[in-house]
C-alpha cells in the first residue's frame, strides 16, 4: 500500500481516486462500518461523492489496523477533529510520514494542524497539503496544484514526488506557517464573501471584500511567522479566490445563506465558521485587527446581524491603503 488516507469525507476520498489512478494501491479509511460496507458494494461513496466510480486498487476499511502498511498517511478529517483523533491513535501514526489536509484553527487550542501533530509526535516532521482545490475537480481528474508544506525540504521533496500524479501538481515550500494559515484564514473571508452576495450587496463589494480580507489574512499570518509570498502563493492568495467565488465552496455558500437569512444544512462541515471564533481570539492576543474575521465570527455566533454587521465595517475611520 503506497498511501493510507483517514477520512472518506469528499476530499479524503477524491484523493484516493486521484492517487489510485496514478496505478498504486491506495487504503482509505473511515470511522463508520456502514459507509465502509456500502462503498464497498457500489464502489462509490453515495454518502460525500457521490457519482465518481471507486478504482479496484483502493482498499477500503474502517479498521485502522488495515492501514499500518503505508508509510505515507493522509489525515483528511475535519480541523476540529484532528487533535482528538491523533490524542485517541497515537500508535497507528507514530512513526508514519503524517500529511495533514485540514484548514482551519482548532478552537480549543488555537493551533494548526502541523503544531497538533508536531505537539502529538515530538521529533516528526509533519506536511500539509492545500491549496486551491475542490473534491469534485480533482475525482474528476480536472487539472489541479496545491501546496505541499514540510519544514525538511528533503522530506518534502519525497513527499512531492509521491504524491504528484499527471493531473495533480504539487509545488513544495519548507513555509508550513503560511500553508497552513493561507488555507485556514481564507475560509473565514470565503463566509464574508458569500454573506456579501446573499446580502445582495453585489460583486464590486465582493471584490473589495476579498482585497481587504486577503490584507488581514496577511497582517496576522506574518506576525505568525508565515512568509509573504506563501500568502501570496496557491495555499493563500489562490485558495481565497477560489473560495470567494466558486458555488462549490461550502464556506461561501455558508456565508450567503447568513447574508440571505437563509437556513444552512448543518450536517455540512464549515471549517470557516469555528476557524473565524479561533482567529478572532489570537488577533486579540497578538493587538492585530481583524474586523472582517471579527464580524464573521459575531454572525456565526448570531451576536449581529447582517445589517449591523455591515454598518460596523462602512463606519470605520477611512485610512490609507
Amino acid at each position: 500500500m503506497k498511501v493510507a488516507v483517514l477520512g472518506a469525507g469528499a476530499f479524503g476520498t477524491a484523493l484516493a481516486v486521484a492517487l489510485a489512478r496514478a496505478g498504486a494501491p491506495v487504503g482509505l479509511w473511515a470511522r463508520d462500518p456502514l459507509q465502509v460496507a456500502d462503498m464497498r458494494d457500489r464502489r462509490e461513496n453515495a454518502r460525500r461523492l457521490p457519482g465518481v466510480t471507486l478504482p479496484p486498487s483502493i482498499i477500503l476499511s474502517a479498521q485502522l489496523d488495515d492501514m499500518a502498511e503505508a508509510p505515507v498517511v493522509l489525515l483528511s478529517m475535519p480541523m476540529q477533529q484532528l487533535s482528538g483523533f491523533a490524542e485517541t491513535h497515537p500508535g497507528a501514526l507514530r512513526g508514519r510520514q503524517l500529511v495533514a489536509c485540514a484548514k482551519g484553527v482548532d478552537l480549543r487550542s488555537g493551533r494548526g494542524p502541523m503544531a497538533i501533530l508536531r505537539a502529538a509526535f515530538a521529533g516528526s516532521h509533519p506536511a500539509i497539503l492545500t491549496g486551491p482545490s475542490f473534491a469534485a475537480d480533482i475525482a474528476r481528474g480536472l487539472p489541479t496544484a496545491l501546496t505541499l508544506a514540510c519544514d525538511d525540504d528533503r522530506i518534502g521533496a519525497a513527499l512531492q514526488d509521491h504524491l504528484s500524479t499527471p493531473v495533480l501538481r504539487l509545488y513544495r515550500t519548507t513555509d508550513t506557517a503560511g500553508a497552513e494559515l493561507g488555507g485556514a484564514l481564507k475560509n473565514v473571508i470565503a463566509i464574508a464573501a458569500g454573506v456579501v452576495i446573499g446580502a445582495g450587496l453585489g460583486d464590486s463589494a465582493r471584490a473589495a471584500l476579498m482585497t481587504r480580507g486577503f490584507a488581514e489574512m496577511m497582517r496576522l499570518a506574518t506576525t505568525l511567522g508565515a512568509q509573504p509570498e506563501t500568502l501570496s502563493g496557491l495555499s493563500g492568495f489562490g485558495d481565497l479566490v477560489l473560495t470567494c467565488t466558486s458555488e462549490q465552496s461550502r464556506n461561501f455558500r455558508y456565508g450567503r445563506a447568513l447574508g440571505a437569512g437563509e437556513a444552512f444544512d448543518p450536517t455540512v462541515t464549515v471549517e470557516g465558521a469555528a476557524t473565524a471564533k479561533a482567529v478572532t481570539a489570537l488577533a486579540v492576543t497578538h493587538g492585530i485587527e481583524m474586523p472582517i474575521a471579527a464580524m464573521v465570527a459575531a454572525l456565526v455566533d448570531r451576536r449581529l446581524t447582517v445589517g449591523e454587521a455591515m454598518a460596523t465595517l462602512m463606519s470605520r475611520p477611512l485610512k490609507k491603503e
